[in-house]
């Protein structure tokens, strides 16, 4: 039989299955979170967050080719690169099994049989397509992200060292070597996460070309952690570094141009390789030979980047830190722009900052020279606070009360290192990395995004009595985890298969059981160590450990050949082979692929797309648009700049406002949008600079027009400022109390108010800011509204923190899913926006112009689009509630009527029915009983199946939800006196009894 001929062959189907599940399941637009992003800047070829992904972006854009002219399938193919990577993931998955796999079954100088040969392809197979149908990988092969990419250079990477084993002894075998080193640096400008697989690959080299002693494996453990910190410190940035220092001699020392010692230090640099890879031929150096030539070739792939420089100088839209010269570019690598977080030494989360050591010196372009912007600073911490390995170092507010509650600190108690390593072992580890192994080969709650509690996103298995005994009662399990499409039941199967095939290979050949664990490790536990993750973050964050879900599908694989060894002991060699790989295939596979594909079929979903189309069709012409987060920017960018939508708006994102490029770069025209207003030139807003102004308090009389506080807070005379502690000279807010004298001409002329609003246009705006200062984001919009004098709309996304609107909520008109300021108070003095909805423009917008997405199909629905479109709803119900105060019942029950379309159809929140109570009033008042009693019945139904799980969970947890069961039973309540306010007494009665009955469940009377 030919085994090379039909593994490959095989290994090709592996391919075309999974391929084609993740085409027929791939998003036919851009989504939520970086994808967005990442499709703009592949069709441009733009630059992206740091740290950069450039030959990710070019891949995509090849792919994107094959859109044509039709943009709006740009995307779709921006996300069939990843479907195609992820299948060749599993291509090289299964050969790599496979080749695992023959050396447990054939011994040396041992013939290939037909049972054996069997028995290897079905732990290929099934080893491969359990990770094809596997949770977290089949979400990053459906979408443009860097991930599937990414898995596909870890899985080619270990499936060459394994080739490089097997012919290790033969000439030129070390060519492999050299190849994965290629792979490694083009992976560099995909995603670091492929390196982690270096010690595995260390330790196939150690085995095969070394005896093996416990010496050589602690040498074998320390050289592949140094040369993963040799190519993730001293290759990508580490290169730069140096240039950048050859770069300040020549430039700032010797007074020539920008680049000069960059390009003597690339000549020196690639003359110092060339020299040493002749020396090592020429003396026959075979080890320094290959080092050198992994090297360069590491290198090479790293190359990549080349193109982030490149278009960054040519200035386009999209261009994330502008890293046009090499001081901005080793910012760029090291991701300055997030900050750091302490590994082997830092503090508790109560800790104060006692002072400041200072750092290297940091310098960023000038107009001739680079200009010094201070020493980095590092804060020095109280004595006693601190520790090695710190995993609770947060001081935010909600960091430290997560904390408490996790560990179960009271009051001002001090934490300790027990606490410290609780928190590292129970929540970065177990809850953080544990629960989503188990998710992907046990079974899944649901995709709501869990942080402990015990309703939200746990594993479970679907063994009743198991599930039971973590999570209260399995038995009737409430519509917010059975009709969630992420409701997946495994049994334990895969994972039993996996320890199996764990045990097995250790059994069977205990130095590629080590090679795997290490795979296994670093992609998976070493990664949560690095990463030391805070709690409470804004997603999930399970495909950081793809990587170590790939080595456990390898065990899953080679537990096939685990029962096959038992099946021979009953049954002939050929039939243990063949049913052993029938069972598998049918109990994990096939089972994987019935319980995930609902949750994973994006196959007609909009909503990213369809919402960014809503946000900028809220915008009245040329308007600025304030987002804040990922989801209300990254799908906006995307409509703009790959579909063409809205190209007039101008989105500006406040999480990036406070940082000089940014600014800079909002000055320029982009798309059909003109710059940003700003007055504050380029040198006032420098980093540094007003990066923060505190508040101050000059006892002004009285509230300060805006432009004169605004022109005060950037003024360089020292007259203006404060002086700190240390001597410096800062800016400060000398009072919280604005106002802006309104042009009514202007503001008429503009169109910001229509004609039969002119009489409410108030002649001086006045407001209150709530905060002890002021960040310059702030800053810029304080200076972009003093200055505008309503030549352009402004508008604030709806989903951004109160915060960052200033105190100016009374001044806002909804006209869809962005405020628009006007010069026009609201009615009301309450900053909940329903008081002062633009109903003409709103209904023109929400009725006629929005999309939603397929939302009211019967498709996925994830959390995201979840939040996105009960924001949607929340919008449509005060546009009914305004139709309704103004008399216009038609138009409400309109309104009311359309939220009904785009309610997904796998409905059920506590939320929704809170929505349903208030949509209730709406229709009694409209008069139409039939259609509030089929919401107020529905959501009692809902609320009677969620309070009787919570009834039994309360047992278990007595506090957990107590606020959850006070919050139903007062719904449950206020449904009671809706109904009997408006006489419906057999629906008052009814669910009168619903809500006693209820009360008596959960022992506690509303």
């Amino acid at each position: 039989m030919n085994y090379k001929k039909i593994n490959n062959l095989i290994g090709w189907l592996c391919f075309i299955i999974a391929s084609t599940t993740y085409v027929l399941t791939a998003e036919p637009t851009g989504s939520f979170w970086d994808c967005g992003e990442f499709i703009s800047a592949a069709y441009k070829l733009q630059v992206v967050h740091q740290p950069g992904a450039p030959f990710f972006l070019m891949v995509v854009r090849m792919f994107t080719l094959l859109a044509g002219t039709d943009t709006s399938m740009v995307a779709y193919f921006g996300n069939v690169s990843s479907a195609i990577c992820s299948g060749f993931t599993i291509l090289f998955l299964f050969w790599t099994i496979t080749a695992l796999a023959k050396k447990i079954v054939v011994k040396a100088n041992e013939e290939l049989s037909g049972e054996k040969l069997i028995a290897i392809m079905g732990a290929g197979i099934v080893g491969a397509l359990a990770y094809t149908f596997s949770d977290t990988f089949w979400f990053s092969a459906v979408e443009a992200e860097v991930y599937a990419m990414s898995s596909l250079a870890t899985a080619i990477a270990f499936w060459a060292i394994l080739k490089w084993e097997a012919v290790a002894d033969e000439p030129h075998a070390d060519r492999w070597l050299v190849f994965i080193a290629y792979i490694m640096g083009l992976s560099i400008g995909i995603h670091l996460l492929n390196l982690l697989t270096i010690p595995a690959i260390a330790f196939v080299y150690y085995f095969r070309k070394f005896p093996i002693t416990r010496k050589g494996v602690i040498y074998c453990s320390a050289i592949s952690i140094a040369i993963l910190g040799f190519v993730q410190y001293g290759i990508i940035p580490g290169i730069v570094n140096i240039a950048s220092k050859f770069d300040l001699l020549f430039v700032n020392s010797l007074g020539m141009p920008f680049g000069s010692g960059v390009i003597f230090f690339s000549v020196l640099f690639i003359g110092s390789f060339i020299y040493g890879i002749h020396y090592s031929i020429k003396k026959v150096k075979p080890v320094l030979n290959i080092a050198l030539l992994s090297t360069a070739f590491i290198i090479i792939g790293y190359g990549s980047f080349a193109m982030i420089i490149i278009r960054a100088k040519a200035n386009t839209n999209l261009n994330n830190s502008q890293p046009d010269n090499v001081y901005a570019f080793l910012n760029y690598l090291n991701r300055e722009q997030y900050g750091d977080r302490p590994l082997f030494r830092g503090q508790y989360f109560n800790a104060k900052a006692i002072d400041e050591k200072k750092g290297a010196t940091l310098y960023r372009k000038g107009e001739n020279k680079y200009e010094s912007l201070g020493e980095r600073s590092y804060p020095v911490y109280e004595p006693g606070k601190t520790t090695i390995l710190p995993r609770i170092f947060s001081g935010e507010a909600n960091h430290v009360s997560f904390y408490k509650d996790w560990l179960n600190i009271s009051g001002t108690k001090n934490p300790n290192f027990a606490d410290n390593i609780n928190f590292l072992i129970s929540y970065q580890a177990g809850h953080m990395y544990w629960r989503y192994l188990l998710w992907n080969f046990v079974g899944r709650q649901n995709d709501v995004q869990g942080h402990g509690n015990l309703t939200d996103g746990n594993w479970i298995s679907g063994i009743k009595p198991l599930d039971a005994v973590r999570l209260g009662s399995q038995e009737n399990l409430p519509p917010s985890i059975t009709e969630n499409k992420a409701y997946n039941r495994l049994y334990f199967l895969p994972f039993i298969l996996g320890i199996l095939g764990l045990w097995y290979q250790f059994k069977q050949d205990k130095r590629d059981g080590i090679i795997v664990t290490m795979l296994f490790f670093f992609t998976g536990l070493a990664i949560v160590l690095y990463l030391n993750t805070t709690p409470l973050q804004p997603r999930e964050r399970d495909y950081a450990y793809a990587g170590s879900f790939y080595a456990f599908a390898i065990w899953i694989g080679l537990g096939v050949l685990a029962i096959y060894d038992a099946f021979k002991q009953k049954a002939s060699g050929k039939i243990a082979a063949i049913g052993s790989t029938v069972l598998c295939l049918v109990a994990v596979p096939t089972l994987m692929a019935q319980q995930e594909w609902d949750d994973h079929d994006r196959s007609n979903k909009y909503t990213a797309r369809d919402l960014a189309h809503d946000y900028l069709n809220s915008c009245a012409p040329n308007a600025i648009l304030f987002t804040m987060g990922d989801n209300d920017t990254y799908p906006l960018w995307y409509a703009q700049e790959v579909e063409g939508i809205r190209p007039d708006i101008r989105v500006c994102n406040l999480s990036l406002l406070g940082i000089d490029w940014y600014i800079n770069q909002m000055r320029k025209k982009m798309n059909d949008s003109e710059g940003m207003g700003f007055t504050y030139t380029p040198d006032k807003i420098k980093t540094g600079l007003r990066d923060y102004v505190p508040y101050y308090d000059m006892n002004l009389q009285g509230s300060a027009e805006l432009k004169e506080v605004v022109d005060f807070m950037g003024s360089d005379d020292k007259e203006a400022q404060l002086q700190t502690r240390g001597g410096d000279y800062i800016n400060f807010l000398p009072t919280k109390n604005l106002k802006l004298t309104v042009d009514a001409e202007a503001a008429i002329k503009s169109k910001t108010v229509d004609q039969k609003d002119v009489p409410q246009i108030a002649p001086v705006m006045e407001w209150q800011i709530a905060r002890n200062g002021i960040y310059k984001n702030d800053l810029m919009v304080m200076d972009l509204i003093a200055n505008n004098n309503w030549k352009r709309p402004i508008y604030f996304s709806v989903t951004m923190p109160n915060e960052n609107y200033l105190g100016l909520e009374n001044y806002f008109r909804g006209e869809g899913l962005a405020y628009r300021l006007v010069p026009i108070k609201a009615a009301v003095d309450d900053p909940g926006f329903s008081t002062q909805p633009n109903i003409d423009v709103m209904y023109e917008n929400l009725m006629t112009k929005f999309k939603f997405g397929n939302i009211e199909k019967d498709i996925y629905v994830d959390p995201e689009s979840w939040r996105m479109v009960s924001v949607l709803q929340n919008f449509y119900f005060q546009l009914a509630n305004a139709c309704a105060n103004a008399g216009k019942m038609d138009s409400c029950e309109k309104v009311m009527d359309k939220i009904q379309t785009i309610v997904p159809k796998n409905y059920g929140s506590m939320n929704g029915t809170i929505l349903n109570l208030r949509m209730s009033e709406l229709y009694f008042r409209a008069n139409k009983p039939k259609k509030a009693e089929i919401l107020i019945d529905k959501s009692a139904k809902y609320i009677n199946e969620e309070l009787t799980y919570f009834a039994d969970l309360s047992k278990k947890s007595p506090t957990m939800y107590a606020q959850e069961m006070r919050t139903g039973l007062a719904i449950m309540q206020e449904f009671v006196r809706i109904t009997t306010l408006n006489n419906d007494s057999n629906m008052a009665s009814k669910l009168q009894k619903n809500l006693t009955l209820l009360e008596g469940k959960l022992n506690m009377k509303q």
